[in-house]
Order: C-alpha cells, then structure tokens, then sequence
C-alpha cells in the first residue's frame, strides 16, 4: 500500500533564461572571431559557413532554453522531457539541413558542421558557467534580515510561544 502525500507546492519563482543574452553575446564575439580567421585562411564562403553555424547554434538554444522554461512553469517534471525532446527535434533538423546543402555548393558543409560543434561545446560552457556563479537555491531561501539586523519571522513556521 501506498500513501500519496499532498503534491508539493509549484515555487513562484520564474524560469531564468538570461543565459540566452551571454550565449549569444559570446557567440557573436567568437563567430566574428573565426569568421575573420576563417576568411583569411580558409576562403570568405568558409567565413559565412561560419556565420551561419553559430546563427543555427544560436537559435537552437535560444529555442531550447525557451521551451524547457515553459515546460518548467507547468510542472518541474516536463523540463527533461522537453530538453530531450528538443534535443532530438534539433537532430532531425541539423541532420536535414546538411544534407540538403549540395556537397559542391557555396556553403561547405564541413565548415558549417565544425561552426555547431564548436558552437554546441561553446554555449555548454556558458550554460556551466552560468550555473556555477548563480545563487540556486533547492529550499526556500530565508528571508533577509529587519533593519535592526534580527532575523524576519518565518512565515511558514509556527511562532513559538514561551
């Protein structure tokens, strides 16, 4: 036999998507960057294949991020469904979108693949470090103190009598 409790209460704290600003922010400093590179070394169609695959690394996140926040408003337990849902959509998409492209085409492909690669590994370290400088909290975080620097009450608690 099992005893179902009350289902936790939803927190009324919203779903941060501000990593989508740094994302794309550092995207754009690295893709200027390698575009520069690429033109000199590789060839000015080899840059654009660059300028798009950090456009479609981009948007592929933006997208994602938004989702999975949505899914998180309506039940925290949707978030891995939808991240991994979005990760297969973004797949099939990535999957059609090279193949698509002729292989003696203005676009190289190789360059275009290499640009989500390296932007995919990019936008994951801006995610990690997004996380790791943030304040997350897994319970309530206390309330801050009065201006006479006592603890406020809790709320939740009971006050205690004498």
């Amino acid at each position: 036999m099992t005893v179902a409790g009350p289902r936790p209460t939803r927190g009324d704290a919203p779903w941060d998507i501000s990593f989508l600003r740094v994302g794309a922010s550092v995207t754009a400093v690295a893709a200027l960057v390698g575009a520069l590179v690429t033109g000199v070394v590789g060839g000015w169609p080899d840059a654009v294949g660059v300028l798009i695959g950090a456009a479609i690394v981009t948007a592929f996140f933006a997208v994602s991020g938004v989702v999975i926040a949505w899914a998180g408003r309506i039940d925290d337990t949707f978030t891995l469904p939808a991240a991994l849902g979005m990760f297969f959509v973004k797949a099939v998409v990535l999957f059609g979108v090279l193949n698509a492209l002729p292989e003696d085409g203005w676009l190289d492909r190789r360059t275009l693949a290499w640009t989500v690669v390296v932007g995919a590994l990019l936008w994951s370290l801006v995610q990690l470090r997004w996380v790791w400088t943030r304040q997350l909290y897994y319970v309530p975080p206390p309330a801050p103190p009065t201006a006479s620097g006592t603890p406020r009450p809790d709320p939740e608690k009971p006050a205690s009598g004498g």
